[in-house]
């Protein structure tokens, strides 16, 4: 026999806001973060070095930044979810040149719990 009434799924809220709407903040378990240093490899970084030198968008750096972004923001996640958060408020990104073929991006915020507001 199955059971067709399921509890809600809640899913893992992230926000740059300093608060979640509907919900209300019960604990806060510190920050979280997630950390990604990424090669550009050889091949993307010389079609990309070609690239640059035309004006405009360098889509081989847009692609690599744009994975590593996604990247740190589920290791943030996943780092929240170690602290027993269900939500991460007020996130951030940073990002640095590490030498000439290397880039680091960090996400980071606060790692709460959060219930339902009354």
């Amino acid at each position: 026999m199955t059971n067709t009434a399921e509890a809600p799924v809640i899913e893992f809220q992230v926000t740059s806001a300093f608060d979640l709407p509907g919900m209300r903040v019960e604990k806060s378990l510190g920050v979280t973060f997630g950390l990604v240093v990424r090669s550009m490899g050889f091949t993307k970084a010389v079609t990309g070095g070609i690239s640059s030198l035309r004006q405009g968008e360098v889509s081989q750096f847009t692609v690599v930044l744009e994975d590593t972004r996604r990247h740190a923001l589920d290791r943030m996640i996943e780092n929240a979810k170690l602290l027993g958060a269900n939500a991460v408020i007020a996130v951030r990104f940073d990002s640095s040149e590490i030498g000439k073929a290397r880039a680091e991006v960090v996400a980071y915020g606060t790692a709460v719990v959060a219930v339902p507001a009354p």
